[in-house]
């Protein structure tokens, strides 16, 4: 057996923490054979455990704790903590591992809320689980969920070669928001979900460059951004944001931007890998 769960990214700009889209890099993990314990077999370094201590199976062991030790076979190309959803496709993952091998029946919605509970926010975790554009809310312990199809573009993602963990990034937020800031904040938002559900990626775009919830705050951390978003008005992209935490940075593109946009990032002083990516319209895949 083996599974497959998308890259995400989380935000879209102004869909904080409720917006996400799947991406087409994956981790796949496959079931090898019987074992007396536990064993991930994988080459992504030494950082990532390969017992019971990896989150794969903590999160499968949390479900479905009977399971019988496997060998198993992780391999990604998600990068990890880079605001791609790594994490997140590893829970997606052990929840999808202890379905099939606990036998537990799980329906997508059951899925979704489970990951948003050991997440904690449904932005990665959703569309990694349902593909496509998922647009979700975690209110008083409840997840609800929208799946609709994205408009076709290329998602180009600028990826520079350090990290920006996650617990930083949200260390440079604020605790408040006053409430006209907060109206504003949110009307940027629906007029971009609208757009997305409308199909008008050129409106979508421009509001997703003028988030006022985190990207604001996090622009010290990612430099990157807004000469990014100056080559993409110069040449023709959609749109550009943050992919989740960062500092990953997206670039929706026509088709016919994409490869004139691409060579202009390369000219950015930055150490960093370049990707053309698609919308995954799919999410977990068992095959």
């Amino acid at each position: 057996m083996k599974i497959r769960i998308p890259a995400t990214s989380a935000n879209l700009g102004p869909g904080f923490d409720s917006c996400g889209i799947a991406l087409s890099q994956y981790l796949n993990i496959e079931v090898l054979e019987e074992a007396d314990d536990w064993k991930i077999i994988h080459s992504l370094g030494d950082e990532i455990p390969t017992d019971e201590s990896n989150l794969l199976l903590q999160t499968a062991l949390k479900l479905a704790p009977k399971l019988s030790p496997k060998v198993l076979k992780m391999t990604s190309d998600i990068p990890l903590a880079r605001g791609l959803g790594s994490s997140s496709s590893v829970i997606v993952a052990g929840i999808e591992l202890a379905n099939r091998l606990g036998k537990l029946n799980l329906s997508q919605k059951q899925k979704v809320q489970i990951a948003t509970e050991i997440e904690g926010h449904p932005d990665n975790v959703a569309p990694a689980i349902c593909g496509d554009f998922v647009v979700a809310s975690y209110v008083d312990g409840e997840v609800h969920s929208v799946k609709h199809h994205f408009p076709l573009c290329d998602v180009i993602a600028y990826v520079p070669n350090t990290q920006l963990l996650t617990s930083e990034s949200r260390s440079v937020l604020p605790q408040t928001l006053s409430y006209q800031e907060a109206v504003q904040a949110s009307s940027i938002a629906n007029v971009m979900i609208a757009a997305i559900l409308n199909g008008n990626l050129p409106l979508a775009g421009v509001m997703m460059e003028k988030d006022r919830w985190h990207e604001a705050h996090r622009r010290k951390l990612v430099p990157h951004l807004d000469q990014i978003r100056e080559l993409g008005h110069k040449i023709g992209a959609y749109g550009a944001f943050l992919s989740g935490a960062g500092p990953t940075v997206l670039i929706l593109s026509p088709e016919e931007k994409t490869e004139q946009m691409v060579a202009a990032l390369k000219e950015i002083p930055l150490s960093a890998t370049i990707n053309v990516l698609a919308v995954d319209q799919e999410g977990i895949q068992v095959f």
